[in-house]
C-alpha cells in the first residue's frame, strides 16, 4: 500500500530517540544470528507458538515442542518473538514504520515509557494471535486449508504488533503531519499520515474477514493497534495533545 519514508515532525522534548535506536540495533543484531546455521535451529524456541503457550500456560515453564531447540519458558516467548524476522524484507518492513513513526512517540512519552510501551504493544499483538490462531476463527480457516501444520502451532515471529501499536499512536498523536510515502512501489506521494495510517490499520482489520488469511499474522497486528491506541492515552506526557491540529496555512 505505502512505504512510509520519513515525516515533517520534529523532535520536541527529548534530544534523541536513543530507545528507537536501540529497538532497531537490537532487531537488526538479533537478524543477524539468526542467519547462522545454529540461530535458524534455535529461533523457533522463541518464537510464539500458540498450542505450545496455551499448553503448559503463561506462566508455565517450558512446553519442549517438537520445533524447539532451547528449553525457553513459553511465556518469555511473548517478548522474544518480536526481535526475531523471517527475512530481510521482513525485518525492513518493520524497521522503516519505526525508523519514521518511533522517534515521535518516544518523544510524546519519554525513553522508558516508550520502551513499555512497545513491548506491551507486542505482547498484547502476541496474545491476539495466539487466541485467533487456537481458538478463533483464523484456527478454523487455516486447519482447513491446505497446510498440514495446524494454526495453533504455526511459529509467530517479527515486530509487526510492536511496530502496529507506534503507528496507532502516531495516527492518535499526530493525524495531520505530512508524510513521504511511496505508492504502488515507486510513487512518492506526501500525504497526511491520517490517510497513510488510516488506510495501512483500516486494511488489517479487512484482511482478517476475507476467507483467506494467508500467511500474515494480521489478527497480531489488530492487537498491536488496538493496544496502542489504548495505552497512548495514559502513557504520554501531560503536555502533549491528542489529535493535534493542521499547520497555519502557508506553514510547513
Amino acid at each position: 500500500m505505502f512505504v512510509p519514508i520519513s515525516d515533517d515532525n520534529p523532535l520536541r522534548s527529548i534530544a534523541r530517540p536513543y530507545v528507537t535506536y536501540l529497538l532497531i540495533a537490537a532487531n537488526v543484531i538479533i537478524f543477524l544470528l539468526e542467519l547462522t546455521t545454529t540461530g535458524q535451529h534455535v529461533a523457533a524456541s522463541f518464537a510464539i507458538i500458540p498450542r505450545e503457550l496455551f499448553g503448559v500456560g503463561i506462566v508455565g515453564g517450558p512446553a519442549n515442542g517438537p520445533l524447539d531447540r532451547l528449553a525457553v519458558p513459553e511465556g518469555l516467548t511473548l517478548l522474544s518473538y518480536m526481535f526475531l524476522h523471517g527475512d530481510p524484507l521482513h525485518l525492513a518492513g518493520n524497521m522503516l514504520f519505526l525508523w519514521v513513526f518511533g522517534d515521535n512517540i518516544e518523544d510524546a512519552m519519554g525513553h522508558l515509557k516508550f520502551l513499555a510501551f512497545y513491548l506491551l504493544c507486542g505482547i498484547a499483538g502476541g496474545l491476539a494471535h495466539a487466541l485467533s490462531a487456537e481458538f478463533g476463527v483464523a484456527a478454523v480457516l487455516m486447519n482447513n486449508a491446505t497446510s498440514a501444520i495446524p494454526a495453533g502451532q504455526i511459529p509467530l515471529i517479527g515486530a509487526s504488533a510492536a511496530v502496529a501499536g507506534v503507528i496507532a499512536a502516531y495516527l492518535m498523536l499526530h493525524p495531520h503531519v505530512r508524510v513521504w510515502v511511496v505508492a504502488f512501489r515507486f510513487i512518492p506521494l506526501r500525504i497526511t499520515a491520517l490517510f497513510a495510517l488510516g488506510a495501512w490499520i483500516l486494511m488489517q482489520f479487512v484482511m482478517v474477514l476475507l476467507p483467506e488469511v494467508g500467511p500474515v499474522a494480521w489478527w497480531a497486528h489488530i492487537g498491536g493497534v488496538i493496544a496502542g491506541a489504548l495505552l497512548i492515552v495514559p502513557m504520554k506526557r501531560p503536555d502533549v495533545p491528542l489529535f493535534d491540529r493542521p499547520a497555519p496555512a502557508g506553514s510547513e
